[in-house]
């Protein structure tokens, strides 16, 4: 893969339930010098070792080398130059060194995953990769007669001012939403205070009679669903007979700081009674990501509870409800403390930005998402990329704090897994009496919903489960349309107790998962009629042209 194509199997289309603040990584230090501090035996035999280690690599007899998926060291330079060679040898034994010591600490296993992410984010920094010396940047220097040089110090003086010295992912410029972005035709047919609906022009002469409707996630914008022609879902599912809707949310401010999981509930019932209107079908295929599917399973539930048969079926990508087992990272880093302070947080502002957290996952990543570019935009001088996945995820939403604050809970306490304690409106939530047929999609190297708990919370629903997984991460396993002669994904008919029983009897098939998706949807769509000539209907006229108005605030 690319640089650009490595980061967006990266990013994390920001999950908005909590990150880690200041005092958490202050605090993982401080535990890792009382650990010193009590056991200096095993620190003085860990710093003798890399003492030996080290010399050894200053003078030419290491033995170790980069992983083959580090691409920090690619140049041949670090492996041919005998002064780049023994720097880089140094580095590793360093590194090396880390594991050895955590293994060996008597810290509890969520201090070591505390500690090893903090002093790797040091460690990380402190590459031989990152320094002006880096070998790409000594020939980029040579070959411009210092140009790039110059470029790099412009580069990073903007970014220090408009982008809080994180190194810039993505050139800004290149990209406009509804110019080269969510460019599929269509229009606004229904709006109200939480959302636009857009209706999408059929490309095909027959249809299916019942309609697709996408919800994305709260904290991300739409249009990831619809980027380029070449992925876009939307046109996909287009192209292949289904009538398509996608809920566009609007960007909240602090005036919305009541907004709750009620709140969204309630609006995408409208949108939904909208589309049954436009459509004359009774009832809808719904699709949600990632914290759009959370909406999309309770509103199944809350629905279900109130005798309100509207989704016929349902598919969720990459989405996470059963929150038992949070192996993630940011899941290591969710203490009482930390969670009521991320609800304070948001409180007092009102908001959750998501420009917050997506700094939170770069940090997940550094080496991805933000060395690379420091590396690119910096020592070689050169603009970011121009890639459009990037761009979305830098195009962050906000949250209103009511429903980030209720977010939490349901994280904390695992509440969607338990019946009855998520209540909307007066009713109480059931995932488990959801009847309707679902199509689950996760990702094998997704960091932020990891795909065995995908597959746990599949088996919280009551309908009968397809579960599929995508060869990629959590934003690349759902941008994964056909073409690719790397894409493959796994299948498996059944649906055993455990992930791993699950992946062992699975079959690997070649290419995207999207023609198995369209082939489950078209099964659960009715038969063809005639296309519309018009969008939207008496009662619900098209407002303005897609891609609306909500995306761009």
């Amino acid at each position: 893969m690319s640089t650009p194509e490595i980061a967006a199997d990266a990013i994390g289309g920001p999950n908005p339930i909590v990150g880690f603040r200041r005092k958490d990584l202050v605090d993982s230090l401080r535990t890792v010098v009382l650990e010193a501090v009590r056991n200096p035996g095993h620190a003085a035999g860990s710093l003798r070792h890399l003492a030996r280690t080290a010399v050894d690599a200053a003078r030419g007899r290491g033995e170790l080398a980069p992983g083959p998926k580090d691409r920090r060291f690619a140049d041949t330079a670090w492996s041919k130059n005998f002064l780049y060679r023994r720097l880089l040898g140094v580095y590793l034994a360093a590194d090396a060194e880390l594991d050895s010591w955590l293994a060996g600490s008597d810290m509890s296993t969520v201090d070591k995953e505390r500690a090893r992410f903090v002093l790797t984010l040091g460690l990380d920094a402190l590459s031989p990769s990152n320094l002006p010396l880096n070998p790409a940047a000594v020939k980029q220097f040579l070959d411009t007669g210092g140009e790039s040089a110059v470029e790099g110090v412009r580069h990073l003086l903007g970014d220090v001012r408009r982008n809080g010295a994180f190194p810039s992912q993505v050139d800004g410029e290149k990209f406009s939403v509804g110019g080269n972005l969510a460019t599929s035709e269509g229009s606004v047919v229904f709006r109200n205070e939480v959302l636009e609906l857009i209706q999408y022009a059929p490309s095909t002469e027959q249809v299916h009679a019942r309609p697709l409707v996408i919800a994305p996630p709260q904290i991300n914008k739409y249009y990831v669903f619809d980027l380029s022609p070449e992925k876009s879902i939307v046109r996909h599912a287009r192209d292949n007979g289904f009538q398509v809707f996608v809920v566009s949310w609007r960007n909240p401010t602090a005036e919305q700081r009541d907004w709750d999981l009620a709140t969204y509930l309630t609006a995408m019932e409208e949108a939904l009674a909208a589309v049954c209107s436009i459509t004359g079908s009774p009832d809808v295929n719904l699709t949600g990501a990632c914290s759009g599917g959370i909406t999309s399973v309770a509103l199944a539930a809350y629905l279900t509870a109130r005798g309100k048969p509207m989704i016929n079926a349902l598919t969720l990508f990459v989405s996470v409800f059963d929150m038992a087992e949070d192996k993630t990272l940011l899941g290591v880093f969710a203490s009482d403390e930390t969670l009521a302070a991320a609800k304070r947080h948001s409180h007092v502002k009102g908001v959750l930005d998501g420009r917050e957290l997506a700094k939170v996952f770069n940090l997940l990543r550094p080496n991805d998402l933000i060395w690379t570019y420091w590396v690119n935009n910096y020592l070689l001088g050169k603009r970011p990329p121009a890639f459009d996945v990037l761009y979305w995820n830098n195009d962050t939403t906000r949250l209103p704090a009511a429903f980030h604050g209720q977010l939490i809970d349901i994280y904390r306490d695992n509440l969607l897994a338990k019946p009855g304690r998520v209540v909307v409106n007066g009713t109480p939530l059931d995932l488990g009496k959801i009847t309707a047929d679902v199509f689950v999609m996760a990702g094998t190297t997704d960091h932020i919903t990891p795909w065995d708990a995908c597959y746990r919370s599949a088996r919280r629903l009551g309908g009968k489960v397809e579960f599929t997984l995508s060869s990629s991460g959590h934003i690349q396993s759902i941008l994964n349309p056909p073409g690719n002669p790397k894409s493959k994904y796994y299948r498996n008919p059944e649906l055993p107790e455990s992930a791993e029983e699950w992946k062992d009897g699975a079959t690997t098939v070649s290419g995207s998962w999207w023609p198995r998706w369209m082939e489950w949807l078209g099964q659960r769509s009715e038969d063809l009629v005639a296309a519309p000539k018009n969008l939207g209907n008496d009662q619900h006229a098209p407002l303005e042209a897609a891609p609306g108005s909500y995306v761009l605030a």
